[in-house]
């Protein structure tokens, strides 16, 4: 054989070897996934506004904690530097972030017709900016419930147009939680036009309301979803009646990659932390966390 083809021949077997190897090596063959945060609610770890629930975060191993903006307890809440700073302070002394605040105050307070709502909505920005955050979630139930409420989601759109520009310089997203449909959120951050607005997604809440988690997960998308509660009343996180692991494909297939909270997913007489490490490493096994 001639010298220079027998060296071609090496040539070709070396880098024909090299390729299998790297086909073969699970690295290269592992597709790029979203990545996730995990968090919780510090009202279902029964430290609601309490620079406890970053200690209570770090022993069931999560690595955020939703704040409360404010409570019944507390209606100033964030807005006052104390208690802005001892959060802060809790955060960096645990390593545990503050991933997202919320208003569930509006709750009680609704943001369609009570005058300080809308006090809140706007301090919170400012409190989420002071805390490096971008979510502010916005809770409509219970008494600020906004199915079959035209004249409520009017006076809704009607406050937002007023605080999105604010949010909007601020960074912050104003998340809509609610047992509206998926299109009347989207018609309702139509209306208001603004870039801040966005859906805040609880799988539980929806399919309460009897609408199809997956059809909506996949008319929302990504761009429109600024974080997932992830819950399951009464039981743990895979003990319910939510199929989590076609809820989980779902949010890989849109492509969703930020924080999800954990929210309620408790048995009644449950040791929450003993329940919450439960609920974290079954919701590990779904998703690649960072």
């Amino acid at each position: 054989m001639n010298h220079n083809a027998l060296m071609d021949r090496r040539e070709m077997i070396r880098k024909s070897a090299l390729l299998m190897a790297v086909v073969a090596s699970p690295d290269i063959l592992s597709m790029p996934v979203p990545q996730f945060q995990l968090g919780a609610c510090d009202w279902s770890v029964g430290k609601s506004l309490n620079p406890e629930a970053f200690d209570r975060a770090k022993d069931i191993g999560l690595q955020g904690i939703q704040v409360s903006y404010n409570n019944s307890k507390n209606p100033e809440g964030l807005s006052v530097d104390n208690t802005l700073q001892s959060i802060k302070a809790a955060s960096e002394r645990t390593g545990v972030k503050v991933s997202s605040l919320a208003i569930g105050e509006l709750n009680r307070a609704p943001y369609k017709s009570v005058e300080v709502s809308e006090e809140w909505v706007w301090n919170s920005v400012d409190a989420a900016a002071g805390l490096g955050v971008h979510v502010v979630l916005l809770a409509f139930f219970s008494d600020g419930d906004l199915r079959n409420d035209e004249k409520g989601k009017k006076a809704v759109i009607a406050k937002l147009r007023k605080v999105a520009p604010h949010a909007e310089k601020k960074g912050i997203i104003l998340g809509i939680e609610s047992y509206l449909t998926a299109q009347e959120h989207l018609d309702i951050i139509q209306a208001v036009g603004s870039k801040s607005v966005k859906v805040y997604y609880d799988f539980r809440n929806a399919a309460d309301a009897g609408n199809d988690v997956f059809k909506e997960i996949s008319m929302l998308g990504k761009e429109m979803i600024c974080e997932l509660h992830m819950k399951e009343n009464g039981q743990k996180l895979g003990q319910g009646t939510m199929d989590w692991p076609k809820i989980a494909k779902a949010v890989k297939d849109i492509g969703y990659a930020g924080w999800m909270q954990i929210e309620g997913a408790t048995p009644p007489g449950a040791d929450i932390v003993q329940c919450y490490t439960d609920n974290r490493k079954y919701l590990e096994g779904l998703f690649s966390f960072k």
